[in-house]
């Protein structure tokens, strides 16, 4: 299945010549702009742990030199 569509169906409607070229390029557009959806959505995740990394350790990082005594 590819989505909720049953792979089949996709083959005989797109091999059948059942389809014209315009809702095929329009089917395939859709297709595109979900993955690359999916790939903006995966990457913003990451993004956002990546800042959080840097928070926790800018705030190591302060309270660590508060803590380091003079020398």
């Amino acid at each position: 299945m590819l989505g909720n569509i049953p792979i089949a169906m996709i083959i005989s409607e797109f091999c059948g010549g059942s389809i014209n070229r315009e809702k095929r390029k329009i089917y395939f557009q859709q297709r595109k702009l979900e993955m690359l959806s999916y790939y903006r959505d995966s990457l913003e995740r990451r993004i956002a742990a990546i800042n959080a990394s840097i928070e926790t350790l800018k705030i190591q990082i302060d309270r660590d030199t508060l803590n380091v005594p003079e020398s």
